[in-house]
């Protein structure tokens, strides 16, 4: 049987049943009320939900509309006892297919520990009996309201909590708390008070059998934040989606929020001074950071990647500059029409404001992109001789299309998936890849591919290649990498570094460093896979990094 899937990042149901385990936690009664949520996939916006939390009686109700890409949520209605033991759910949802809708239909009715459901698909009907455990939360695949009922539970979770989960109709899930941290954002209307729960689910289906997620809960015991990083999908409630909200979690002692004039709108950002200023000069560093969603502190696993460098960096006499990218956190512009270009643009318009501070020794003005910044970083560099020295992190060293399918191998490769499932998987991929360079053979691809797929910025990330940018990149480099990036590999910095040294004479110096036990975040790791994000000890990135990085500066400075 098949059952139609809203979106590519959904709860994997296991085959198991566990019991309740005995720290599960009570749930806290989440505020009544509406909330409307933004559903991101790799930073591009692919859908909405509104979701709405009413009491009646005894009964908590969740209900929710929605649409992601051409599947829409016509009905989503989950009903739980006053102690959050499901009693109902129902669910209707249509797909918009090439030449007609598909509509699906789930009843489920719940007792004490058995779901029995009924499904109804294109008007054909079956039925499916599942045990589960007594007060397990519901979470139907990609409909995102259930997570309300999670987001309760999470609320008096303490750190090592089991909750059981059951993804209808097809099993149970166990999800353990690994970390709490406490993140405010500030919105228009005020401070918004989080915590942010760090959860592994033990799936018993994929490679590892277990994925990671996180899950951000208000004071008010409300769903704010849903992310897989796995799957790169996030969604965010509106009020802190927004381009005004910005997360405070990830202050320096010496931070200083500026706003600047960019192209047409103003950027966002944050100077990171040294301890003592005086009257000096002092050379300077931007930050770059990666695409999608994230603000200047780099935030990803809980970790402010940016914002720690930043820090480290001032300690040693440095002047860090890190800001929100184009139509992310306070800057201006929207994303929908932005390519690589475009954010380089923006990151000369940043170059061009410092090199006029009085502050700012205009000659020793560095770029460090990380990870998809480094591509901007190097696009820049190529058009703007104030930037006089590059460094780049953990980012690739070939052609955005190759960088793809290699990403993608990888994870197919981690799923042990068939191997001819395997080649209809990459076949799929070139040929999306063909769709959105020429702009032509979308009829011959699956439609609910096209609308994250189809973008500037995708096409530009895919065309971008650094074999052909690096000649015209004249300044000296540096290029670190983590020896355990399982993102990007680490033998793209030393296909960064050759591209580096066999630039022309009279361009600058390259160094590659890697970083033995560190992985994509930058952070020590063990295997450094994405799933292991979440249960990292160390939550700060490596010093070896900054102090690689300082100690090149002042070399190539003397």
């Amino acid at each position: 049987m098949q059952v139609l899937q809203y979106c590519t990042a959904a709860l994997l149901a296991a085959s198991a049943v566990w019991p309740l385990p005995p720290q599960a936690p009570a749930a806290a009664d989440p505020a009544l009320g509406e909330a409307s949520f933004t559903i991101f996939s790799r930073g591009v916006d692919i859908g909405r939900e509104q979701i709405a939390i009413a009491r009646s009686g005894a009964e908590w109700i969740i209900t929710a509309t929605g649409r992601v890409g051409d599947q829409t949520l016509n009905r989503f209605e989950l009903k739980y006892t006053a102690d959050w033991q499901p009693v109902q759910l129902r669910l209707e949802a249509t797909l918009a297919a090439k030449d007609r809708k598909q509509s699906l239909r789930l009843l489920t009715s719940f007792a004490v520990t058995s779901a029995i459901n009924e499904i109804t698909q294109d008007g054909s009907t079956t039925s499916k009996t599942d045990q589960i455990s007594a007060r397990a939360i519901v979470l139907p695949t990609n409909v995102f309201a259930g997570y309300e009922a999670l987001a309760a539970r999470l609320a008096t979770a303490p750190l090592g909590a089991e909750l059981m989960t059951y993804v209808p109709p097809r099993g149970e899930i166990k999800v353990v708390v690994k970390s709490v941290t406490s993140q405010d954002i500030m919105t228009p209307a005020g401070v918004v008070k989080t915590r942010r729960f760090d959860l592994i689910a033990n799936d018993g289906v994929s490679a590892t059998g277990t994925f990671a997620l996180s899950v951000a809960v208000d004071e008010r015991s409300r769903l704010a934040k849903l992310e897989v990083p796995g799957a790169a999908l996030s969604v965010i409630r509106n009020d802190i989606a927004g381009v005004a909200a910005r997360a405070l979690t990830a202050r320096n002692p010496t931070d200083a929020d500026v706003m600047l004039p960019g192209n047409g709108f103003s950027i966002a950002g944050t100077l990171t001074t040294p301890p003592a200023m005086g009257r000096l000069k002092h050379p300077t560093i931007v930050l770059v950071g990666g695409a999608g969603s994230v603000d200047r502190d780099g935030i990803v696993a809980g970790i402010p990647i940016l914002s720690q460098l930043a820090g480290a960096l001032a300690q040693q006499g440095f002047l860090v500059m890190r800001y929100d990218r184009r139509g992310v956190g306070q800057t201006g512009g929207r994303t929908e029409s932005a390519t690589q270009r475009d954010y380089a643009d923006d990151l000369i318009a940043v170059i061009k404001w410092l090199s006029r501070r009085d502050d700012v020794a205009e000659r020793r003005l560095t770029v460090m992109g990380y990870a998809d910044g480094g591509p901007i970083a190097l696009q820049a560099a190529a058009r703007e001789k104030k930037i006089a020295s590059l460094v780049l992190l953990a980012a690739a060293g070939t052609r955005g299309t190759e960088l793809v399918l290699e990403q993608q191998q990888r994870e197919l490769e981690r799923l042990k998936l068939p191997e001819a499932e395997r080649a209809a998987k990459i076949d799929l991929q070139k040929r999306i890849h063909a769709a959105v360079i020429e702009g032509e053979g979308w009829d011959a691809l699956p439609e609910e591919v096209r609308r994250p797929a189809d973008t500037p910025w995708f096409r530009s990330v895919l065309l971008f290649d650094p074999a052909e940018v690096m000649p015209r990149v004249k300044q000296p480099m540096l290029i670190v990498h983590g020896e355990l990036d399982t993102e990007i590999p680490s033998q793209h910095a030393d296909k960064l570094g050759e591209l580096a040294r066999n630039r022309k004479k009279d361009a600058g110096a390259a160094e590659v460093v890697r970083v033995p036990g560190v992985n994509h975040l930058l952070v020590k790791a063990t295997t450094g896979d994405v799933q292991e994000y979440p249960v990292l000890p160390e939550k700060s990135v490596s010093p070896e990094i900054a102090a690689a990085i300082i100690r090149w500066l002042k070399a190539s400075a003397s």
